[in-house]
């Protein structure tokens, strides 16, 4: 899944099936190359929901158990949020100084939130395992070793 299919979906209480919030956005932990919790918006209570609390991400809604679950933002999310954080439309460098385009959209695994590929917007692909960090200026990819 994309973010791009993932954002404005509907987040539904599996006990009550009422919507709850909408995906505004996402935080990414670099190193652990996930997605570790959703931005939302359109709540009653906070707009943070861990990655955690979810029940299931499908291609209608994203599910979870409880509502209770979405909150403020704590000291370790606080980090990974603002626009500086973000990874869509930065530039792509490689730890060889290399700028291999900007980030057009990002997949992840829906069941784990794991980071799977960074989709450049001239159509390369480049594998999430590669990610070292995401910053202000760009997001930084480990340059591939060179083809003999």
């Amino acid at each position: 899944m994309k973010f791009s299919e993932a954002k404005g979906r509907k987040v539904v209480d599996v006990s009550t099936a009422d919507t709850v919030g909408k995906v505004r956005g996402f935080l990414v932990d670099a190193e652990s190359r996930s997605v570790v919790a959703l931005r939302l918006k359109k709540t009653d209570h906070g707009d943070v929901l861990r990655w955690g609390a979810l029940a299931s991400v499908g291609v209608d809604a994203i599910t979870i158990a409880d509502p209770t679950a979405i909150t403020e933002l704590d000291d370790e999310l606080k980090a990974l949020r603002g626009k500086r954080r973000r990874m869509t439309k930065k530039r792509v460098l490689s730890t060889g100084g290399d700028e291999l385009g900007h980030v057009a959209d990002v997949e992840f695994d829906p069941a784990t939130g794991a980071l799977t590929y960074i989709l450049l917007h001239h159509g390369a692909e480049i594998a999430a395992e590669r990610l070292m960090g995401i910053g202000s200026y760009a997001v930084v990819v480990r340059a591939e070793p060179p083809t003999l």
